[in-house]
């Protein structure tokens, strides 16, 4: 009897212990927030034409990072209306431009802090990679686990500049999870930045 007792013991042990790690393999991310603005005045020309996709400020063009979150704009462009061009085609008047930039915060949850990680970002500190998003990360104890914040900012613009639509998306996950890392996000992030596009001007939605 007592060693029917342990052994099952020993089974529930275990079966509280895959449901744990299966818990820790599925992401605990938030939903996107999502807000967009619209120009009153020019709405009518969006989703519609020939559109570029460019980096934006401080971004570096060519890294593996900002390029997964570029793509994944592209692929909710083209499913708008939009013909996409290729990587580097230039300008004119009836092409217009959408500027994609990231950031990535960690979000501690013993203070608040929020410390920046570089996302594809020339010159920047840190580093997504180094230490953050590698891999999956199991905490079955001890402190909470940071929380990675990505934001993906996009804005679009006519052929002879001027704002028509700009957006702003956000999501957090554990960091460590599968959802705190770029390929997973990205696309999470596009697809929530250009639900019902262009979306009502000033609201704030989440999508799941």
């Amino acid at each position: 009897m007592g060693f029917s007792c342990t052994s099952r013991s020993i089974a529930v042990s275990m079966a509280a212990a895959a449901a744990l790690l299966a818990g820790a393999c599925v992401s605990p991310a938030g939903p996107v927030e999502a807000v967009r603005f619209v120009s009153p005045d020019r709405a009518s020309e969006l989703g519609r034409g020939s559109i570029r996709v460019t980096a934006g400020e401080g971004m570096d063009a060519g890294s593996l990072e900002y390029r997964s979150y570029a793509a994944a704009v592209e692929r909710e462009l083209e499913r708008v209306g939009y013909q996409v061009l290729p990587v580097g085609a230039g300008s004119g008047r009836d092409v217009q431009t959408a500027t994609v930039r990231i950031e990535r915060m960690v979000l501690s949850p013993a203070g608040g802090e929020r410390n920046p990680v570089s996302v594809g970002v020339g010159g920047g500190t840190g580093g997504f990679g180094s230490g953050l998003g590698v891999g999956i990360g199991i905490n079955l104890g001890g402190r909470p686990k940071d929380r990675i914040a990505t934001e993906l900012f996009a804005n679009i613009r006519s052929g002879d500049g001027v704002v028509l639509w700009e957006g702003r998306a956000t999501v957090e996950a554990k960091a460590g999870t599968p959802m705190a890392e770029t390929q997973l996000n990205a696309a999470k992030l596009a697809q929530g930045l250009f639900t019902g596009f262009p979306g009502e001007s000033g609201a704030t939605i989440k999508v799941p």
